[in-house]
């Protein structure tokens, strides 16, 4: 599986956009240096292995992204759920790579090229628990809130469920949450899900994914709300990735499986104005 994510890293510079095309100075297109912000505990999307090494598919976006826009130093970072605004606003990295929902509240902090995947929030409980079925029976359950997330609130607020919520500062604490009794289940996209099934039962801990998807969640790539060059031009390379089969090839060597039906099409793109 992994000896194929480097063959496709390995080639995924056939072209790059040229550096003399930008005229903004500002812009990321055209940098030899770029810093990208991505998850360093979701698996199969985005894991920390040591310090500025990262692997998943959204990592391998990321880097197809950062040389097709004309990089060679590339540099990955931690990007959780709370901090991603703050990254980008204060330059501290170029792009974000990471679950990162688009929704109108956060179109008003940053600018997103994209969406490059389309999930779907749905629901993991422990493997033995056939109580809850939808989101419906999460009605007096209690379920993880995490910080910077806004899955909570599709479940609360969007949904009008009354369920109880518990603080964690991400997924990995949410699983230890789950594991303890402490909550009944952990409402997120299917992609960070289906990887945290994979990774628990890796652990001996037996859970599984209810399947009953709720939401459309277009993740998309972060980036300063000034930089319109920049966005339409990860916008291009989105839409090269997908036309081109890298898509198709990073999506089956990370994220396959029987959870998830990966994209067919070029996803509609938000826009850059």
């Amino acid at each position: 599986m992994r000896p194929l994510l480097a063959v496709l890293i390995g080639t995924v510079f056939l072209t790059t956009v040229s550096a003399c095309a930008s005229s903004a100075p500002d812009s990321i297109v055209g940098k030899k240096t770029l810093v990208i912000g991505v998850k360093p505990d979701q698996p199969q999307l985005g894991v920390k292995l040591g310090e500025g090494k990262y692997e998943g598919f959204e990592v391998s976006v990321a880097d197809y992204i950062a040389r097709k826009l004309g990089a060679t130093d590339i540099r990955f970072t931690d990007a959780p759920s709370s901090k991603r605004e703050s990254l980008i606003r204060s330059g501290q990295v170029d792009l974000v790579v990471a679950t990162y929902s688009i929704t109108q509240e956060r179109k008003t902090k940053v600018s997103f090229a994209g969406p490059y995947l389309i999930a779907h929030q749905d629901i993991l409980v422990r493997e033995a628990d056939n109580s809850i079925k939808n989101v419906r029976d999460l009605t007096g359950r209690k379920i993880c809130k995490v910080t910077g997330s806004d899955s909570w609130r599709r479940v609360l607020k969007e949904r009008q469920i009354k369920a109880q919520t518990v603080d964690a500062d991400n997924y990995s604490e949410c699983m230890h949450l789950l594991q303890k009794g402490k909550i009944d289940a952990v409402s997120s996209d299917d992609v960070i899900l289906a990887g945290l099934v994979w990774e628990a039962r890796t652990d001996g801990f037996p859970v599984k994914l209810v399947g009953a998807p709720f939401t459309d969640e277009r993740f998309g790539v972060g980036l300063r709300i000034d930089d319109i060059e920049g966005c339409e031009a990860v916008n291009r390379i989105i839409t090269e990735m997908y036309q081109g089969g890298t898509y198709m090839s990073l999506y089956a060597n990370w994220l396959l499986n029987d959870y998830l039906t990966p994209n067919h099409h070029v996803p509609q793109f938000e826009g850059c104005g």
